[in-house]
């Protein structure tokens, strides 16, 4: 399955460093990709395949890998017994839908954080327009805007159902979550207010529209792996820190990669006028040198379609000082990550987090 091949190949890049932990993880990941697809059944044809093109796109599945990670603080060593894939719940825990029934509650953590993720960047696509999304045509493309929406907001609606499974503090933590996703939204779609600092924006949205539900992801993990209060806390703190730092480095490595690492071309942001962190850096530079001037010249005139022109900004951006800077702030955000972790206990657990934190910091380098 090719999402599942993703999620292992993330794996790798971190230094999990004990068999027991990458083991139970492995088969955590594995019965979330299989629960993804029964949770999104719909007897409806169109909204069956819409559901799930995302997912046979392929994706990273970061936040089911560091909810799964998160679950190992509390001592957590193998999942719970789970029940084979393909039965299904009673009619009565679901009235439209049956739901499988999860008797491992982080499986069932580890799928609401991944469905709700899903449905955003239905959502996302319809608003930015998107053609391609993970290397295939977007469901808005291919489909519709109308289309797209509704079945971003159904994979909400499983998101929630899932939640209510899991009790009525799972199912606060997500409808805060998603509050947070939507308020990100909206301060990304009206941008900076009068006098704010550009920068300030848009970390505040990075923090909103992606540290939020990181954050709920670890929090999820070490919630039902069994960590204690204080650790649940630290968790989740790390976890949105840690998602920072990640949305950043997946648009350091927009500019700075000569492959699709990001799952987009490289220069994406620059065709659509998106002006990331390193732009901002770069158009708040006072550098006097031609190639700065010449950056800000063609940033401040984004987007840039002509491509002799964007393959020459992506030049002048990989060597700019708002790229380093940039670098800077994601070890920053990757650093204060690691600082939370104080109070969870040294082991194997902890390193593997850490090196989570490792592993973004360098991923750009």
């Amino acid at each position: 399955m090719v999402a599942v091949v993703s999620a292992q190949a993330a794996l790798f890049g971190f230094d999990i460093g004990d068999p027991g932990i990458e083991s139970a993880m492995q088969q955590t990941l594995g019965d979330v990709e299989t629960y993804l697809r029964e949770v999104v059944h719909s007897e409806h044809p169109l909204v069956a395949e819409a559901a799930i093109h995302l997912m046979d796109a392929g994706g990273k599945r970061f936040r089911p890998i560091l909810l799964s990670l998160a679950a190992q603080v509390g001592g957590r060593r193998q999942p719970a017994a789970q029940r084979r894939p393909g039965a299904r719940g009673s009619a009565g825990a679901d009235r439209w839908e049956g739901l499988p029934a999860f008797a491992d509650p982080v499986v069932g953590a580890a799928v609401v954080v991944e469905l709700t993720h899903l449905a955003t960047l239905y959502h996302d696509d319809v608003m930015d327009e998107a053609d391609v999304r993970r290397g295939a045509p977007s469901a808005n493309k291919r489909w519709s805007n109308s289309v797209a929406i509704l079945v971003g907001d159904y994979l909400f609606a499983r998101a929630a159902s899932v939640a209510a499974e899991l009790g009525p503090e799972a199912v606060r933590i997500q409808a805060a979550t998603f509050a947070r996703l939507v308020h990100g939204q909206i301060a990304e779609t009206v941008g900076p207010a009068d006098g704010q600092d550009a920068v300030e924006h848009l970390l505040h949205v990075v923090a909103e529209k992606t540290g939020s539900l990181i954050a709920t992801s670890a929090r999820f993990g070490a919630m039902f792996g069994g960590a204690t209060a204080p650790q649940i806390e630290a968790l989740a703190r790390y976890g949105e820190l840690i998602g920072i730092a990640f949305q950043l480095s997946d648009d350091l490595i927009d500019i700075s990669s000569e492959s699709e690492q990001s799952g987009k071309t490289p220069g994406t942001d620059l065709r659509e006028g998106v002006h990331t962190l390193p732009m901002l850096y770069a158009l708040a530079s006072d550098d006097n040198d031609a190639g700065a001037v010449r950056l800000r010249e063609i940033l401040s005139a984004a987007p840039v379609t002509d491509e002799t022109v964007l393959a020459e900004a992506l030049g002048l951006l990989r060597e700019s000082a708002g790229l380093k800077q940039a670098r800077q702030t994601v070890r920053g955000y990757s650093e204060r990550a690691r600082a939370q972790l104080v109070d969870v206990p040294d082991g194997p657990a902890r390193r593997a987090l850490e090196s989570v934190c490792d592993f973004i910091a360098d991923r750009t380098s």
